[in-house]
């Protein structure tokens, strides 16, 4: 009874808190296109009120992309939000800390400087410099909220370990986290990286729950849509190439570089093709998480976008929309903590089966120490002498 009831408790949250902030972020677009749009509008319509309208893609890319500030609320039409540290380079003025609220949410400028708004939010200089912006954004601060998470979590385990040892049975966030582990040592990192997987479970577990973190996080209403901006990905895939690149050994540099066993003529069209390969994998990594995220994002603030989509056609229309957009919005929630999990899982596994590649041994070493009677331990790695008996046995 009490999980249904939490249960309950989360859709309903989900539900009022998807519609308010939805209807809050219409308040908003309306209200700074109210203070920005020009007098002359007026004699256009030939009547002194201003048209007002539901803009799907503001409210859509309002909230996928990054800002300087946290939109939270509105209140009597004005948005309440945290105002988020800004640090601007000037190449002249050099390092300049205020804070977002200066700019008014795009309304007033400060110090020489302005926010522009568009398909990317930027802070511009009115001098025309080029300036370099180390601001807390939206994004970088849920980043530094799921570190300060991840870290609480792992260590608050760790310290359980430490002090019961691994023979008590686990209780907690131990209890969640060990079959979590346990499913990525032996599903991932064993399979792709043979006896050397200990020396990658750092950087695999790191990885998941980093991502799964993030990717979590940007399902609460209102969070911050951190690993579906291509940017994040893009530095996660980069980790990942070069992990894979410095980890490679002679055997993947040669089969790179002269695959053997194909004619020279052919090795000229291969080579090529092997190293373009090669920076495929990490933008595939980056692609593949930011659009799976990024999709999930828009389709929910789409449908639910809906409601006041066809409420600007008739009240009656926008009503009788509310249980079939809430309905899905919440069919489509379930399923992105689903993908949250999936995502993360993909990109790890990825992660190992390409540093997996990187670090493969020739096939004919093992053949040879087979041939000699020598056995291998895949876990620490070590050469054992045995007799033919012994290992037909």
């Amino acid at each position: 009874m009490g999980s249904r009831r939490f249960f309950s408790s989360l859709i309903l949250t989900f539900a009022l808190f998807s519609v308010s902030a939805t209807s809050f972020a219409q308040h908003e677009s309306s209200h700074e296109k109210d203070d920005m749009a020009p007098h002359n509008e007026d004699v256009a319509h030939g009547h002194g009120e201003k048209k007002k309208g539901f803009n799907a893609s503001e409210v859509i890319f309002g909230h996928i992309g990054d800002s300087h500030y946290w939109h939270l609320f509105d209140l009597n039409d004005h948005p309440v939000s945290l105002s988020l540290p800004v640090i601007i380079y000037h190449p002249e003025k050099g390092m300049e800390f205020f804070s977002a609220s200066r700019f008014e949410h795009g309304h007033a400028s400060y110090n020489g400087y302005h926010l522009e708004h568009g398909m990317k939010e930027k802070i511009v200089s009115e001098d025309g410099a080029k300036i370099i912006d180390f601001s807390i954004t939206k994004n970088v601060l849920s980043m530094l909220i799921s570190v300060v998470l991840l870290l609480w979590i792992m260590t608050s385990v760790a310290k359980k370990y430490k002090k019961n040892g691994v023979m008590t049975a686990p209780t907690g966030f131990q209890n969640a986290l060990e079959p979590v582990i346990g499913f990525i040592r032996d599903e991932v990192a064993k399979p792709n990286l043979g006896y050397k997987y200990m020396r990658y479970m750092p950087l695999l577990l790191t990885i998941f729950f980093f991502i799964w973190i993030n990717n979590l996080l940007g399902l609460i209403p209102g969070g911050a849509n951190f690993t579906g901006n291509i940017a994040v990905t893009g530095c996660l895939a980069l980790i990942s190439f070069l992990v894979m690149i410095f980890s490679g050994n002679k055997h993947f540099w040669g089969h790179l570089f002269n695959p053997p066993g194909v004619p020279l003529g052919v090795k000229f069209l291969l080579v090529p093709i092997e190293i373009i390969s090669l920076f495929i994998k990490p933008v595939a990594l980056m692609i593949r998480l930011f659009a799976n995220i990024l999709a999930g994002h828009i389709v929910i603030l789409s449908v639910i976008s809906m409601i006041f989509i066809f409420g600007a056609l008739s009240e009656v229309a926008g009503w009788g929309f509310v249980p079939v957009s809430l309905a899905f919005s919440i069919f489509m929630f379930f399923l992105e903590l689903l993908v949250a999990a999936i995502q993360a899982f993909i990109f790890t596994n990825l992660t190992a089966v390409f540093v997996g590649q990187a670090i493969e041994e020739a096939h004919h070493h093992d053949d040879a120490h087979a041939h000699h009677g020598e056995v291998r331990n895949e876990v620490t790695g070590q050469d054992y002498h045995v007799s033919k008996d012994e290992i037909v046995a």
